[in-house]
This record gives C-alpha cells, structure tokens and sequence, in this order.
C-alpha cells in the first residue's frame, strides 16, 4: 500500500490542484493524509450572504468546515492542521500587477504563516506528521508557490525541509510540485471562451501560473474522479464558485472573477527523490 502526504497552505487550495489525485488515491487504496498550514482566514468571500465573515474571527472556524466537507468529498479521512489548530495564521498577500500573481504584504501579522524566524519550527511539526504517516509521496508546490503567496511559498520550503530530514538520500520519497500544463489549461480557457452562459470574463493564458507541458512529470487522468472533485470546490462555497452545466471542461472562479477550466487532468512535476511514485495513478 501507497501512502501520500499533501501539505497546502489554505483551505480550498487542496482541492483546487489536487482533488482529483486524492480521490485517485483514495480509490486506489492508498493512505492519504492532508496536512494545511492555516485556516485562510485573510480570505475574500465571494457569496454576498457570506460576506459578513469576511475580515472576522468566525471565517477561519467557517473554513474549517468547508474543508472538512471537501475532504468527506473525495474521500480523505486523515487531516492535520500544522501545529495544531490555530497555531498559525493566513499571511495575507497584495497583487503583483502580473496577472494573477501575489505577493507578501509589507506587515505580517502575529502567528502569520510566513514569518522567517518560524521556518524551523514549522519544519520540524511537519517532520512529526512525516515521521507517523512515512509517506512514499509527498506533494506540496514549486519555489514560487504556484502563483507567488507567500504561504503557498513557505509551505514549499518547510516541505522541501521536513523531507530532506526524514529522507537525506533522497532515495525513498518522492516530492512533487503541483503544476497546471500550458497547453491543457489554455484549450480549456478557449473553450470557456466559446460558452455564451458564462457570466464570467476568461483571462488569456499568460495570465495564469502554468508550466510547459514538457516539464510536466506525471499527469493524473481524473476521469470520474472529476465528479468528486467538483463537489469538494462546491463545498469550499466562501472562496470558489463552480459553474457547470454539463459542458466541457467545467469552470471555476476564485474572488477575482476569471474563469478557468476544470481540467480533465492534473499535472505534478517531480522535485526530489525516486521517479514514478505518483506512476500507478496516472494509467
């Protein structure tokens, strides 16, 4: 039996890059633990009827529930908050001016996720998480956290960190990178383009964090999985709004308002240690 650890920043981001591999996973018996570094609680809400958690103490506990619903979604029994609940906070982050890219804002608050003099002691709570789940996959994200937060960011580098510690040889677990595929995600913005329903405007491509299909190591066909995978963004309801109506692909949108596609698959790029560990999901 496989065992895969996940480590995300923020309720939602799970989901959005990969509920499709942990439905996978799931189905094929794999142990899957999901580890998330903080609550989100800096997150724009999008329903008008929930907008009075936005900025209060009561949507870091709201999304908790949301990801415990998308969990039960796709299948996922095993979730960690780092450090326990509460321990550490949304950092928050500004626009870049560079599409859809972020970064930290000037002051981080108290408990922020991403203040420097924290890393080690994030590193070795998430060491404990690896030590008891002795993962064979471990997925997290790349250098620039996908799109530049700075949670996105540090969740990077205490994965990075806690793996190198439990495996030094590189020799045993595998660390992925989520990664989007260029290509994929911009014939499914083209199709978006075509849906005269769609309420929504479709940014172009280079607007999105993607990666060139090339560099893609592994991509999982999500298949039925996808089914699954909707219900748990519809379940993240303050910060994703999903918007299906049997065409292809599927559409989300985060607090901005853009459209992106659903896609068919997601891709994972291999940063360290044995290849093909994600390789039986992906036939």
């Amino acid at each position: 039996m496989s065992r895969l650890v996940l480590v995300h920043a923020h309720p939602d981001d799970e989901t959005i890059t990969c509920g499709g591999l942990m439905a996978r996973a799931v189905d094929a018996g794999w142990d899957v633990t999901l580890v998330t570094c903080t609550l989100g609680e800096l997150g724009e809400v999008i329903p008008a009827e929930l907008r009075h958690l936005e900025g209060s103490d009561e949507l870091g506990p709201f999304r908790e529930k949301e990801l415990a619903a998308a969990c039960s979604a796709v299948g996922v029994t095993d979730h960690r908050l780092l450090g326990g609940r509460g321990r550490w906070r949304d950092s928050g982050m500004v626009a870049t001016g560079e599409g859809i890219r972020a970064a930290a804002p000037a002051d981080l608050g108290p408990g922020a996720f991403a203040v420097r003099a924290d890393v080690d002691l994030q590193v070795h709570q998430l060491v404990e998480v690896l030590a008891e789940a002795e993962p064979d996959v471990v997925v997290s994200y790349d250098a620039s956290g996908g799109y530049g937060h700075p949670d996105h960011v540090r969740a990077h580098e205490i994965t990075g960190g806690a793996v190198e510690r439990i495996d030094p040889l590189g020799a045993r677990v595998a660390l992925y990178a989520t990664a989007a595929a260029h290509d994929e995600v911009a014939r499914g913005l083209d199709a978006l383009r075509r849906r005269s329903w769609l309420p929504l405007p479709v940014p172009p491509v280079e607007d999105l964090p993607t990666v060139p299909d090339d560099a893609v190591t592994v991509r999982i066909a999500l298949g039925a999985a996808r089914v699954r995978k909707l219900a748990a963004l519809r379940a993240h309801a303050t910060q994703i709004g999903v918007h299906d109506d049997g065409s292809e692909p599927p559409a989300f949108a985060l607090s901005n308002g853009l459209a992106q596609p659903v896609t068919a698959s997601e891709g994972f790029v291999l940063l360290r240690g044995p290849d093909g560990g994600l390789a039986a999901l992906s036939a």
